[in-house]
């Protein structure tokens, strides 16, 4: 293993000199040379840094050709006179269609990003209109994304995945320190439970409850207020006053997919739209969290104190890992290729295998990537070793993994 929103929480509006300031990391490790944001800037060829309309809509349409012909061969399942012909060709279709989803998901991810093309309202009409159709409000989730992205890795700030410390762990399971030695590791059932629950579970919490964000990553404005946490409401304390029309337009979009797949189901059954739509999208969501989580949980992933946080430290602090040819072709290598997605967020999907190969040198060992697991099994093991963060390690404000096999 080698190893937007408001401008105030806005990555996309930071300058380069601005977001380079203070930012000069040097690995944990102490092997390798300092490096700066500009200069790992420098060594990406100028035109990954450059989106192409032309490319970005083909991969849409493709994934869209994906989708229709999936749904053409679902449609003459009942015709099958087995039910369990019938029962297994619902779950290849389920599968099939929540990987195509994941992928127009990622596209509308990268509209996010202003990665999808030069042209921001084209950038926002295909967002909003791929990301509604899968129940995502495209606006609202674009500016908490923005926060985590501005935050990557800080204990407090980011807004996806923060870990528990020690003391705050103990404290969530009422344990003593002593305890953690006796946690049950001859229980795979429960942590097999625990996490097909964190699968199923964990996208509807981040965006009807904000679970799992920092402590400190409200906007300034809202710190103090009470309030919902919910991505649906205009008027909670996840946004500001000038956002609340786009928050509002993003749940009317879910709504409107709401309000198509009602009067479909009553054309051609609730059954049909069961497993056509919403089986499909339980396994996007599926994907989404585990995409996520694995791009940040890693025994040598960092996360660091407000003192010590930078946002290259941040950024570089994610993981590539590889999911073969599902990965690379239905979810567009978002996994193999996501740490340079993290430094310089508008580079397009396509261009980022080869941003990455040219900035690899320049990392070193702090570019971490596994490859020598798969990438399920990494979901399972990283899920039931990496319970918590501890400082003792690497000094005063830089948190590492520890497990439970580790205590």
């Amino acid at each position: 293993m080698t190893v937007s929103s408001n401008r105030a929480f806005s990555l996309f509006s930071l300058s380069l000199e601005e977001v380079e300031a203070n930012c000069a990391f040097q690995t944990q490790r102490g092997k390798e040379p300092s490096v700066t944001l500009k200069a790992l800037r420098d060594a990406i060829p100028e035109h990954c840094f450059k989106s192409s309309l032309v490319t970005s809509f083909m991969y849409l349409a493709r994934d869209i050709a994906y989708a229709s012909a999936l749904v053409y061969c679902a449609l003459k399942i009942p015709a099958l006179e087995s039910i369990w012909l019938r029962g297994i060709a619902w779950a290849v279709y389920g599968f099939a269609q929540g990987c195509v989803g994941t992928g127009l998901w990622i596209i509308g991810h990268e509209c996010g990003h202003g990665a999808f093309s030069a042209y921001p309202l084209i950038n926002d009409t295909v967002g909003w209109i791929v990301h509604s159709s899968l129940l995502v409000p495209y606006f609202s989730w674009k500016i908490t994304h923005a926060r985590h992205h501005r935050y990557t890795g800080h204990m407090e700030k980011d807004t996806a995945f923060v870990p528990s410390t020690e003391a705050e762990y103990l404290a969530k399971h009422n344990l003593e320190h002593n305890d953690l030695k006796h946690l049950a590791e001859d229980t795979p059932l429960m942590g097999l439970f625990n996490l097909i629950a964190h699968q199923l579970g964990g996208w509807q919490l981040y965006l009807l409850a904000y679970v799992s964000a920092g402590p400190d990553s409200l906007p300034q404005q809202s710190k103090g207020k009470s309030g919902s946490l919910s991505h649906f409401d205009p008027f909670g304390r996840l946004f500001t006053r000038d956002q609340r029309v786009k928050i509002a337009l993003s749940t009317l979009g879910v709504a409107i997919t709401v309000a198509i797949l009602i009067y479909l189901s009553s054309i051609i059954g609730r059954f049909e739209i069961l497993c056509l739509y919403v089986v499909p999208n339980i396994w996007v969501h599926h994907w989404l969290v585990a995409i996520t989580y694995l791009h940040h949980t890693h025994p040598s992933v960092s996360h660091f104190s407000a003192d010590e946080w930078t946002f290259l430290k941040g950024s570089i602090s994610t993981v590539d890992r590889s999911f073969g040819f599902i990965g690379r072709h239905f979810f567009h290598e978002i996994i193999d290729f996501h740490v340079v997605h993290h430094v310089f967020s508008r580079i397009p999907f396509y261009n980022a295998e080869e941003a990455t190969r040219a900035i690899q040198p320049l990392l070193g060992d702090s570019y971490i990537q596994q490859k020598d697991e798969g990438f399920l099994k990494s979901l399972y093991t990283t899920f039931t070793t990496c319970l918590y963060v501890t400082d003792a390690q690497l000094g005063q404000g830089v948190f590492t993994w520890a497990s439970k096999k580790a205590d």
